[in-house]
């Protein structure tokens, strides 16, 4: 069934009040014929005779009066759905759900979240961790809304925006402290290495960082969690390459020596999401505080 067109509907309200097309004409900005022709479109739809001619002009006929008692409450019931909606269009709301690695779950996301909250309570944020091949996935089937994922990536359905840089770091227990001014692959592959486990976009770029330097790594150690590669590193058990949001704050590399890489190992850090989502306001706010987040 075709649906009922308002604003012929809208029209055939105008002819009645104003007493004539012309009249209506006038008051839309349309010519005389383009209204006459709404009426008819209305009249085809509805299989019934509207307006008739009289001496006087036009009147409406009693199917012509029925509709009009029913076009005002539909009016009403418009412009309270419109103003309904409207709510939601002026407030940053609604359920967003994100994925990201566990290292920037537990060290980038938590003040940004709070902001969040506290400059727009009716949004929600889910979060879920994961790898980047993962998370991707689960944005390519709709599972998730966006993510925050290590460059590159790659997909025919995605939008990629990178949204920061970052430094990798190494670090060593602060009772071992590096004793080599430059840390270099050479230097490093014959340490003892605590490393993420594989499959990570993070691992990837630590394995290319010593591949660039002729070197392949052989990690005494692979863990999925950054708090356990601290954790291992302060005993003393070996050193590792790790983000700098992960020891950025004096708390997170207490009994840890921190030091630059050379040459200097960054990650791109890029939100992603399938090319057919809405920029909602939400969605857009997240954007703006990661790409206002200072890092190294």
């Amino acid at each position: 069934m075709t649906t009922l067109n308002l604003g012929n509907l809208a029209t055939f309200r105008l002819v009645v009040q104003r007493g004539s097309f012309s009249a209506a004409a006038d008051v839309l900005g349309l010519s005389q014929p383009a209204v006459s022709l709404q009426i008819r479109q209305l009249e085809q739809f509805l299989q019934t005779r509207l307006i008739e001619r009289t001496g006087r002009g036009i009147k409406a006929t009693a199917a012509g009066l029925a509709l009009l008692s029913h076009g005002e409450r539909i009016e009403q019931v418009v412009d309270e759905a419109i103003r309904s909606v409207s709510e939601f269009n002026r407030e940053v709301s609604g359920t967003i759900t994100l994925g990201t690695g566990a290292t920037a779950c537990i060290h980038l996301l938590p003040p940004l979240l709070q902001q969040l909250r506290n400059d727009y309570p009716l949004l929600k944020v889910g979060v879920t961790t994961g790898n980047t091949l993962d998370i991707v996935r689960a944005i390519e089937e709709n599972r998730l809304d966006m993510g925050l994922v290590t460059l590159p990536v790659s997909g025919r359905t995605l939008d990629v925006m990178p949204v920061m840089n970052e430094e990798f770091v190494f670090i060593v227990s602060q009772e071992q402290p590096a004793p080599w001014d430059l840390l270099t692959p050479e230097v490093l592959h014959a340490q003892p290495l605590i490393a993420f486990e594989s499959g990570s976009g993070t691992r990837a770029l630590i394995d290319g960082w010593f591949e660039a330097g002729g070197i392949a790594i052989a990690p005494v150690m692979q863990l999925g969690s950054i708090e356990a590669i601290k954790r291992m590193v302060r005993a003393g058990l070996g050193y590792s390459i790790v983000p700098r949001m992960a020891v950025e704050n004096l708390a997170d590399r207490e009994g840890l020596s921190v030091h630059s890489l050379t040459p200097v190992l960054q990650r791109q850090l890029a939100v992603v999401m399938r090319q057919d989502k809405i920029l909602s306001k939400g969605i857009s706010a997240i954007i703006r505080m990661l790409q206002n987040t200072p890092l190294a």
